[in-house]
């Protein structure tokens, strides 16, 4: 039997090794492999000649020589969506940085077009006005000519809903690649902290990540050790961070570990998980700390008491956070640790998110017409309503009592 032929778009490619997207490719792959033809769109600047391989797990590689993020995903998507345009079925794009050219698609191809639109991704410390006013013209073109949207979050689809009147389709991160890993004596010599109670946060180094937040609490409420991981080199933020806090005795920085075992050792052990994004939506680090069977301390934020869905400690300031930390009890972890993982378990796990895009594919490939929050019963003739209306008036019986 034929199969569909599927387009992965927006990441920086396989095998993963950076983040979300490509981790989430990376399953999809995996998973749906057998039903579907997948093509993924990989940066040629992140991989070296001989990692440049052209099929991975039954996935077919394209490779653009550009950088997937910041200024250059623009034209890096743009090029994504033009070539599989003539080559895929459904195109799968990961985030709305090449969405100015879905207009044209959906005016000159019956190819469809499933988007996920990342977070409110406008709405990010780290981009310039101009940045922001694209990002913000760019969601509202994703939404609006694709056949289906994503968001990764009930909130996000919240946001959508009042802002476009479409309904998106909520598809969350799976967590389960994590790895449960047990100290050996070279883990302990290489990193001391793991004999001691340490809290612990893994993300990029962005202001909305409130990063100096989480530094600031520990630096005045020094009973803990904090680890933190992260690409602290990439911004002026993040240099004055590292240079302001890292000779702090009970802070410990790190540059980014992409080694699945070595995090999952750094994470997985850890007494705490500060959680300290304000934006987007459901973050995969979140969720695998929450697999992890960690205890969440949160930023007070909609999109992050949906994904723990209201079971964790959440703090808004450096004074709150410093609070919770003082008031947290052994019998407050456990009970978290518990509700974490059960969480995890039911909603965040790959098989889980594979089949629901499995399932998005499938009506993509049929559907005609992008659904709206709005029911079809607006879109009656009134007179109809009203002479229906009439008829149940004038029947007062219930339905049990027409025997």
């Amino acid at each position: 039997m034929k199969k569909n032929k599927i387009a992965i778009i927006g990441t920086v490619g396989l095998p993963a090794k950076y983040g979300g997207f490509e981790t989430l490719a990376e399953h999809l792959v995996t998973h749906l492999s057998d039903q579907f033809d997948f093509t993924v769109y990989c940066s040629k600047t992140k991989y070296k000649k001989e990692e440049q391989v052209k099929n991975y797990k039954g996935a077919k590689l394209k490779y653009i020589p550009l950088e997937a993020n910041g200024v250059q995903s623009i034209p890096y998507d743009t090029i994504s969506i033009l070539h599989a345009v003539f080559t895929s079925d459904v195109l799968l794009i990961l985030g709305v940085a090449g969405a100015w050219i879905l207009p044209f698609v959906r005016l000159f191809s019956n190819k469809k077009i499933i988007i996920s639109i990342d977070g409110i991704e406008w709405k990010r410390d780290k981009w310039s006005m101009p940045a922001k006013l694209y990002l913000w013209w760019a969601e509202k073109i994703a939404v609006l000519f694709s056949q289906i949207d994503i968001s990764d979050n009930e909130s996000i689809q919240d946001y959508t809903a009042l802002r476009y009147q479409t309904l998106s389709r909520v598809i969350e991160y799976g967590a389960d690649h994590t790895l449960e890993v047990k100290p050996t004596l070279q883990d302990i010599e290489k990193y001391p902290f793991l004999e001691n109670e340490y809290a612990v946060k893994v993300c990029r180094i962005e202001p909305e990540n409130n990063v100096h937040l989480v530094l600031e609490a520990f630096r005045i409420q020094q009973q803990m050790q904090l680890v933190i991981v992260g690409n602290w080199n990439n911004s002026e933020y993040g240099k004055q961070l590292k240079e302001t806090y890292q000779n702090i005795a009970n802070i410990t920085l790190y540059d980014p570990i992409y080694n699945q075992r070595e995090i999952d050792l750094i994470r997985g052990n850890a007494t705490l998980y500060i959680h300290g994004h304000s934006a987007g939506g459901t973050n995969p680090s979140l969720v695998e700390a929450m697999y992890l069977r960690l205890p969440i301390l949160a930023f007070k934020v909609s999109y992050n008491i949906t994904t723990t869905e209201n079971k964790a400690v959440y703090f808004s300031t450096s004074k709150e956070l410093i609070h919770q930390l003082n008031t947290f009890t052994v019998e407050q972890e456990h009970t978290l640790k518990d509700e974490m993982k059960a969480i995890a378990n039911r909603r965040y796990t790959w098989k889980v998110i594979a089949k629901q895009y499995e399932l998005l594919i499938q009506e993509a490939l049929v559907t005609k017409y992008k659904n709206s929050v709005h029911t079809d019963l607006t879109k009656l003739n009134p007179s109809f309503l009203q002479e229906y209306q009439l008829a149940h008036l004038h029947n007062n019986s219930m339905f049990y009592e027409n025997r």
